[in-house]
């Protein structure tokens, strides 16, 4: 299969998927490399791109998924009658920041750093699709592991999880005297100057 060939495939298999479909699979129905296959839907993503289509192919960790172009988004909600999803209250931004960069993630985990019940945070964030279950820790009770959805990328405009912004992570094997101390030796080198 030629190039122009295998993008049109790929156009065509993304449009009537509707959501994301994975590198691999794309390989294995269309038989080609999984090389092929990521360099003709680039090609294809930067074609629609280049000449401002209504639709754009955007890559999603590993695979791709059709979707409609952030200029078109109005004409779009007009058309379908729906509205914007509902904004993230604080503790719900909180709660997914926490799962996002120390994921996979427990609730005790959340609740330990926020510092108050995660509950109802969590249970809204399975809800709207950005979080989902990953599986149980093995510990006693073994509670229950949550991690980012394709949908958390796709809300914010990322490929990967590698595209977060750095962030300064909370050590939980430090004692919390020692992190005491070094807070104070902080502040006291910041008042000093």
């Amino acid at each position: 299969m030629d190039s122009n060939e295998l993008q049109r495939a790929i156009e065509a298999v993304l449009f009537a998927a509707g959501e994301r479909i994975e590198i691999s699979r794309l390989s294995e129905v269309l038989e080609a490399d999984p090389d092929e296959i990521i360099k003709a839907a680039d090609a294809l993503a930067n074609s629609l791109a280049f000449e401002r289509r209504g639709i754009r192919i955007l890559k999603l960790e590993d695979g791709y998924q059709m979707v409609s172009s952030g200029e078109m988004a109005d004409y779009v909600t007009k058309a379908l009658e729906t509205r914007k999803p509902p904004k993230l209250s604080s503790s719900q931004l909180e709660t997914l920041t926490i799962i996002a960069y120390y994921q996979p993630a427990t609730k005790a985990v959340v609740e330990q750093i926020r510092g108050v019940d995660s509950s109802y945070s969590v249970g809204a964030l399975l809800n709207k699709k950005l979080i989902e279950e990953a599986g149980r820790l093995n510990v006693p009770g073994r509670p229950i592991q949550y991690k980012t959805t394709p949908d958390f990328l796709r809300t914010f405009g990322l490929q990967t999880l590698e595209d977060l912004p750095p962030i300064e992570k909370v050590n939980f094997g430090e004692p919390l005297e020692q992190e005491t101390e070094q807070l104070q030796i902080q502040t006291e080198e910041t008042e000093a100057q």
